[in-house]
């Protein structure tokens, strides 16, 4: 007897833990490289560089690089207000409920149906016996009954993983969707103060522009000057004032985009003008990485990996259809004729038993599921493999584009110095009678251009340093996605 209860004790963990059908998971291979083509300059220069432990290095919160009050207060309120991330959460929330139901079939199932009634058959109901008549008898029942699915082949245990891993690739979506909506806001807030930053140049040159046609029109009073010179020095300040409006048109385009952005309707919001500052603006630094980090560094990468996971398990749920299924029915109760014997003891009954199904033929239909979850999976590796790939690409193509403003804003500069210097010396041979106005005009449209390119690429800087940290992860990591 004795022997027997080892034995037993194995069948009956066989049947309540059951064994795996299916593939293990294993993170399948991801493009690498040994480094990033367009690598940051180095320690001796002025540009991008690898960071040092310091406060300075790359965290969530990653727009206090740019040491901007402003900026850091607009960038506080999305977290609490915008509503695509609320919806992100929202989701992800529902990801994280559907663990509880996958899980919820891992235990039984019981449910009760109570009745109550009386019937009284008719003496004259055909074919019946008229000696059988009685007054009536009653039917008091209240069964309970118990269904179990043993899950034998892990189809329930491999639904609850990936259930999970969805919940995580869900949490991975909304961080996803966090830094999107922060590097947007920091770019729009970028391109507000650029724009203030091209207004008052605008205006600045409005004034100037004023000037020089008082300057113009006394001259043609005096007698030292063309009409054309006073209709072009008309034209250029009009045109000047063309431009200023168009930039106002930008200006509350980007500050109505910030509104909507921190859940704010744009009549609620008024951002107070702010230049963007006429020299070089200071980059912030982040920590060098390697290509293969970005694999943990970016959310995206991460939610397609973790759907990875749970396709696998897919494959398993759809193999473990061709094993049998084992449940455990069990049906107990009460059952009278009368509410008063209807709790009596006599008055129980019982039922139990296993039950063994297998499907025998279905004319290909289980065949056909495999292999949908074998290529959905196949998708999702592919689908990881083009994430991962993109991400190397707007890594190197921020990279690649901040080396290549840094030096376009050296020329630009040298450009606009040159072209203010030229401005003033046809200014000055204009008010001396040795050249027309139209070497003037020239002159002003040049170094304006020049001026308003060098405000550009300096917004152009900005934008490429907000997403080259927005392309590594915005300081974020894949260590965050804890199991639900």
């Amino acid at each position: 007897m004795s022997r027997l209860i080892p034995i037993s004790a194995s069948i009956a963990a066989l049947l309540l833990g059951g064994c795996m059908v299916g593939p293990k998971y294993q993170r399948p291979a991801a493009p690498r490289a040994p480094a990033f083509k367009e690598a940051p300059r180095t320690a001796a220069s002025d540009g991008w560089q690898p960071g040092k432990p310091s406060d300075q290095q790359l965290k969530g919160d990653w727009w206090h690089l740019y040491q901007d009050p402003q900026l850091n207060a607009l960038e506080a309120q999305v977290d609490s207000a915008n509503q695509t991330l609320k919806a992100a959460e929202a989701n992800f929330r529902a990801a994280r409920t559907v663990i509880g139901y996958a899980r919820s079939y891992e235990a039984p199932t019981i449910g009760t149906s109570p009745s109550a009634g009386t019937v009284r058959e008719s003496a004259n109901e055909p074919y019946f016996l008229t000696a059988l008549a009685n007054n009536g008898g009653g039917d008091f029942t209240l069964p309970f009954d118990l269904n179990y699915e043993i899950d034998l082949w892990g189809r329930i245990r491999r639904g609850v993983t990936a259930a999970r891993e969805e919940a995580q690739a869900s949490a991975a979506d909304r961080e996803s969707v966090r830094l999107s909506l922060h590097a947007e806001l920091a770019t729009d807030y970028f391109g507000l103060r650029s724009a203030d930053g091209q207004a008052k140049l605008l205006d600045d040159t409005i004034q100037a522009y004023q000037s020089a046609l008082e300057l113009t029109q006394q001259r043609f009073t005096g007698g030292l000057a063309l009409q054309s010179d006073v209709t072009q020095a008309e034209a250029q300040l009009e045109q000047t004032r063309v431009q200023r409006s168009d930039v106002e048109v930008q200006r509350t385009q980007f500050e109505h985009a910030i509104a909507v952005l921190i859940g704010k309707a744009p009549a609620q919001l008024t951002i107070p003008p702010s230049p963007i500052d006429l020299q070089p603006p200071q980059m912030p630094a982040i920590p060098g990485m390697l290509p293969s980090e970005l694999l943990e560094r970016r959310p995206d990468i991460a939610a397609d990996e973790r759907r990875m996971a749970a396709a696998n398990e897919q494959i398993g749920i759809a193999k473990a259809a061709y094993y049998p299924a084992l449940s455990l029915n069990a049906l107990v109760g009460m059952q009278g004729t009368s509410a008063v014997n209807w709790f009596t003891w006599p008055s129980r009954f019982w039922a139990v038993g296993p039950t063994f199904s297998e499907t025998l033929f279905d004319a290909g239909r289980r065949r056909a599921a495999t292999e949908r979850a074998h290529d959905e999976y196949d998708a999702t590796v592919a689908t990881y493999r083009q994430t991962t790939l993109t991400a190397f690409q707007q890594v190197e193509d921020n990279l690649a584009a901040l080396r290549i403003l840094e030096s376009e804003s050296e020329q630009q500069h040298r450009a606009t110095t040159a072209a203010l210097e030229s401005l003033q010396i046809f200014q000055e041979r204009y008010a001396g009678g040795l050249d027309l106005y139209l070497e003037v005009v020239t002159s002003q449209t040049t170094a304006l251009a020049d001026q308003r390119n060098e405000i550009d690429i300096m917004r152009r800087q900005l934008d490429a340093s907000v997403l080259l940290i927005k392309a590594v992860g915005g300081g974020w990591d894949a260590q965050q996605l804890r199991k639900p």
